[in-house]
């Protein structure tokens, strides 16, 4: 009898929910928590690099290894920004961690491929914490999930031309996190060589910034939503005074920049994110100079790279189908100057018969805005968005075997972006699509039933790509369209919307018109070298 006991003791233990989930990584012991809302173990706030204080501009510094059990349970961490639901100026330096989510089927014999979110946020803000990445969707299709803070705004952006702040330290935290995930993962229940990075609008552009590195290789698949290299707000040319005009807002008066910004490694990171905002300074990805000793990420304009990392890589991406109708539906001032202005991002010229010729594609010689809003809702979101990645379609697949190609077009009660600002226009803007694939936990509300399909639809071709490299590996009831890979003679696309749809050639005449232009105007894009 007492055998018997300790058997059905053993039994239960063993058929039971993992309580205190234990790690013994190659940083040493991690203990996680088991999540409520899923059958999987959750690995919150783990470090794996530091700011270096003394120069939190510059590069991160390797976390060193845990002496005691590390306990993973606060996914809080957020690096120094105007955090945007709050709109309070937050964070703290101590904040390059990750959080792994783990389904529980995961062990050393069943190793699952692993998903890499990289949030967007315009380089300026994000964070990583369940508060608008919620797993749960993700993990149950049998998927490690990790979400990755990186620093944003003047700590993870300031570009120099130094060698103490070359610049680009935003990427290179997520390449950290990223050879982090490649040497600890396995621990977990993860397989290293299936990885997948993914992500949306800056983060999006981050993964093709990865894509396009020349540093080895850590990922096997890539996803990329709304956000490319080739969007003329990726990539910038620093101001190298930046570090004077924060230092002069702060009281402390130089003309020499390393003197600036040793003050400035001094001040409170929030005080330096409130003068930023107040001198209206954005600090974005560069191109950086060559130093020895430094690792080097952006080594020249996009326009002008190679992709070698991407042979044999599957792509998956998109955008979503009206990506810029929030700005028009908040109050933000639209008038036919946004041609000039948009053009002027992308190009080198100072040209009103170009600018003229674009202006009269879209919207021919009306010139009353209330009757173009569409108009110019498509005019933006082609620079911003769709005809960057249309760009890169064919740039990947000059250069890869299989690149599936998307647009979001489904409108529901779930549309992030909408949902915030209270929009009831058809389509899907920027962003929406977020909260389709991740729980949002601001959105109390449970999914409707057609919400829930779209949920369901997305995430399990989001992680079939994950596992197979191909979104729709066969046909079911769930997705009953084989969503066919982009050719050379066919650009075929999914049309995610209330039903999916392959059709081909998105915005067709938009596209072409711009495909002209580009070609015609290559010589004046910025950055552009001819080679």
């Amino acid at each position: 009898m007492k055998f018997i006991i300790q058997l059905l003791c053993f039994t239960v233990a063993w058929a039971s929910p993992r309580l205190d989930p234990l790690v013994d990584s190659k940083k040493g012991l991690i203990r996680g928590l088991q999540a409520t809302d899923g059958d999987y173990a959750m690995f919150l706030g783990i470090p794996y690099a530091m700011v270096n204080y003394s120069n939190p501009f510059g590069p991160s510094l390797p976390y060193p290894d845990f002496e005691d059990t590390f306990e993973a349970t606060d996914d809080s961490a957020i690096c120094p920004q105007l955090e945007e639901f709050s709109n309070q100026i937050t964070g703290s330096l101590d904040c390059l961690h990750l959080n792994l989510y783990v389904p529980n089927t995961a062990t050393s014999l069943n190793r699952l491929p692993v998903l890499v979110w990289i949030y967007g946020g315009g380089f300026q803000i994000g964070y990583a914490g369940r508060y608008v990445y919620g797993p749960k969707y993700l993990v149950r299709n049998d998927v490690i999930v990790v979400t990755i803070n990186y620093r944003v705004g003047p700590y993870g952006f300031m570009c120099l031309d130094t060698p103490d702040v070359p610049g680009n330290q935003g990427l290179k935290d997520q390449l950290n996190a990223l050879r982090w995930v490649k040497e600890n993962i396995g621990a977990f229940g993860g397989d290293a060589n299936k990885v997948t990075i993914f992500g949306e609008s800056a983060g999006a552009a981050s993964v093709d910034f990865q894509l396009l590195s020349k540093q080895e290789k850590l990922f096997d698949k890539v996803i990329m939503q709304s956000g490319t290299t080739l969007g003329h707000w990726a990539i910038v040319d620093s101001d190298q005074n930046a570090p004077i005009y924060l230092a002069d807002k702060l009281g402390f008066e130089t003309e020499d920049t390393n003197k600036a910004i040793d003050f400035l490694a001094s001040v409170d990171p929030k005080l330096v994110i409130a003068v930023a905002l107040e001198s209206n300074l954005s600090f974005m990805p560069c191109v950086e100079k060559e130093f020895d000793g430094v690792e080097r990420f952006v080594d020249e304009y996009p326009i002008n790279s190679d992709i070698p990392k991407a042979k044999n890589i599957p792509i998956l991406t998109g955008y979503n189908n009206r990506e810029m109708l929030v700005g028009a539906y908040i109050g933000e001032n639209l008038d036919l100057n946004i041609f000039e202005k948009y053009l002027s991002m992308a190009f080198n010229f100072d040209d009103d018969e170009l600018v003229t010729l674009v202006k009269q594609f879209y919207i021919g010689d009306e010139n009353n805005v209330d009757d173009l809003k569409e108009n110019l809702i498509d005019f933006q979101s082609d620079m911003m968005f769709n005809h960057p990645v249309h760009r890169s379609v064919q740039k990947y697949l000059d250069n890869s075997g299989d690149v599936y190609h998307y647009i979001f077009s489904y409108s529901g009660d779930r549309n992030f972006i909408k949902w915030r600002f209270n929009i009831t226009a058809d389509g899907a803007g920027h962003a929406d699509e977020i909260s389709y694939l991740f729980d949002v936990a601001i959105m109390k509300e449970q999914p409707t039933e057609e919400d829930q399909l779209v949920i369901d639809r997305i995430t399990t071709m989001w992680t079939n790509f994950v596992k197979y490299g191909n979104p729709t590996p066969e046909i079911t009831d769930l997705l009953p369209v084989e969503w066919k890979p982009v050719t050379n003679e066919v650009l075929t696309y999914l049309d995610i919307d209330r039903e999916l749809t392959l059709k081909k050639r998105p915005f067709h005449d938009r596209m072409a018109f711009l495909d002209l232009f580009y070609t015609m105007n290559k010589h004046l894009l910025k950055g552009y070298k001819d080679n």
